[in-house]
């Protein structure tokens, strides 16, 4: 079975992405780039092969273009602008939304009819302008949503108790951004309520420190790359798989008509299902607001520019 990917930016999230691939087991054969900046992307795409003999699985890597698309299986997109120091996510918007009508529409000029995943920021507002773009149906189109919010919670919760991350059941919702938010009533540590191991005050700094990992680490280093480059690969290994693993990821919300961060199952045709999680009232307080920033971002788009949505 054909199990290609197209990779649409090849910047440093989309190289994380690619290197993070390589390394792993996976059923990926095919790994095609596409980048606005081709001499570079030749000599990623190079850098890339050259790692082939240590690499667990045989995969065909190469340069090319949209039409490339029409047999993937998945198309990747990490283009658009960057988060600069002091900006946030959705200060991204106008750009990347200009940015994005023009690559949707030419993937799907190709004839595609795979899995759109994007990593792009502002990540839910670029999932649902895909959605409107490509005119494919809500189940084949998902964002990285918080996917890395959710691993850094359980990363942050492990180190400070002393347990495997493995074992620490708990996600991150909502925008990916700064309304996002932990439900902590439905957190666990194995079958135990995380309360058993944390404070209030350790539950409120460790959801302070991850949703503003990324702007400590892109005062410090300039960009995030590899965390987001590990949770792509893993959302492409559960669809491609055909694993029906649930992980936090931008999926249609069709109360609201939006893309937004929640637990969410993925297989072979994309998103299966989303699992609707009892919040307490202030976590649906928590989670109305995160649906509202959302909103508000669309609708400013819209207001802008009629024929951008």
């Amino acid at each position: 079975m054909n199990q290609k990917i197209v990779l649409i930016g090849c910047g440093n999230v989309g190289m994380s992405y690619a290197y993070a691939l390589l390394n792993q087991r996976t059923s990926v054969n095919e790994l095609v780039l596409i980048d606005i900046n081709q001499e570079r992307t030749i000599g990623e795409m190079k850098d890339l092969q050259h790692g082939l003999p240590f690499a667990p699985s045989k995969i065909n890597i190469h340069v090319g273009d949209y039409p490339d698309c029409k047999d993937a299986r998945m198309v990747v997109i990490a283009a658009g602008a960057n988060q600069e120091v002091g900006e946030t996510r959705m200060d991204l918007i106008d750009k990347n939304a200009k940015i994005f009508k023009s690559i949707v529409t030419s993937v799907m000029a190709s004839g595609f009819n795979g899995i759109f995943l994007i990593a792009t920021n502002p990540l839910d507002v670029m999932t649902y302008l895909t959605w409107k773009y490509s005119g494919l149906p809500t189940s084949q189109v998902l964002g990285s949503g918080t996917s890395l919010d959710t691993a850094r919670l359980r990363y942050m919760i492990a180190d400070k108790i002393g347990v495997n991350p493995k074992n620490i059941h708990a996600y991150v919702m909502g925008e990916h951004g700064d309304s996002e938010f932990v439900p902590w009533s439905i957190a666990r540590v194995g079958l135990e309520s995380v309360d058993n191991y944390l404070s209030k005050e350790d539950e409120e700094k460790i959801y302070v420190d991850v949703r503003d990992a990324a702007y400590d680490i892109i005062k410090r280093k300039g960009s995030t790359c590899y965390g987001i480059g590990m949770c792509l690969v893993r959302i492409t290994n559960a669809i491609l798989s055909d694993e029906n693993t649930i992980i936090a990821v931008s999926s249609y919300d069709d109360e609201n008509d939006l893309f937004v961060g929640g637990a969410t199952i993925l297989g072979n045709t994309g998103v299966k299902k989303r699992i609707k999680i009892p919040l307490t009232k202030e976590e649906e307080e928590k989670m109305a607001k995160s649906i509202t920033s959302i909103k508000d971002a669309i609708m400013s788009l819209e207001n802008k520019d009629e024929e951008m949505i």
